[in-house]
């Protein structure tokens, strides 16, 4: 299933279901690919309603036996309008976006009174892409991690949520996930120096936001 499909088709992201609240009953997932993640958080959660929009056909039929609904196409523009949603998921999609911010714009006429957005994104502070360019002045593309060489946009902890408050989006909450352990020297050193060597050990942010008053023009 993984090679068709590429790295990252059928990672359940268990950590990232905590961040949906408990009380969502209607959870879109953006980018769902084979439903990986929609199906673990229905397993946690029976009465809770997944939905799922994948560009990729072959994707797509996977999910549909997984999750409630399957949409085949791309966010905003084929989700039905009217729909509404307690939670909407980008689980690793902002960064692949040449526009993220129209996409976190859009969202909002699909959320529900009251609802989020959970979005896990890249954090290109973590220490070993800051290493390699401070040190060695390299930049290197991977078929996947921080720099896959489809991501088109790059996020620090900060630059992510300014990039949700400036889409209209009010308590962002920044969490760091995937944190590298201290099995080397360096690590083991960020370890110790607390909630700010954190932010360089995080492989991965995840990002809640809620509706809110807009604070400024859309970022390009």
């Amino acid at each position: 299933m993984v090679e068709p499909l590429g790295p990252y088709s059928d990672f359940g992201r268990l950590e990232v279901t905590p961040f949906v609240p408990r009380d969502a009953r209607r959870v879109l997932d953006v980018g769902c690919l084979a439903g990986a993640f929609g199906a673990a958080l229905k397993s946690e959660r029976p009465a809770t309603t997944v939905w799922g929009i994948e560009l990729r056909p072959d994707a797509a039929e996977l999910a549909a036996g997984r999750l409630d609904h399957v949409i085949v196409g791309r966010f905003p523009d084929d989700v039905p309008s009217g729909e509404r949603f307690d939670c909407v998921v980008f689980n690793d999609v902002l960064e692949h976006l040449e526009d993220p911010w129209s996409a976190l714009r859009a969202t909002h006429a699909f959320l529900a009174p009251g609802g989020c957005v959970v979005a896990s994104i890249p954090n290109v502070r973590h220490y070993s892409v800051v290493a390699s360019l401070v040190l060695r002045g390299d930049w290197r593309y991977a078929d996947a991690g921080i720099l896959d060489r489809s991501h088109l946009r790059f996020f620090t902890s900060d630059s992510a949520t300014r990039l949700f408050e400036e889409c209209g989006y009010g308590g962002v909450r920044c969490a760091p996930i995937n944190i590298t352990p201290p099995r080397d020297r360096l690590p083991r050193l960020l370890h110790l120096a607390g909630r700010r060597g954190v932010d360089f050990l995080a492989y991965q942010l995840v990002l809640v936001a809620n509706t809110g008053a807009e604070t400024g023009p859309a970022g390009t």
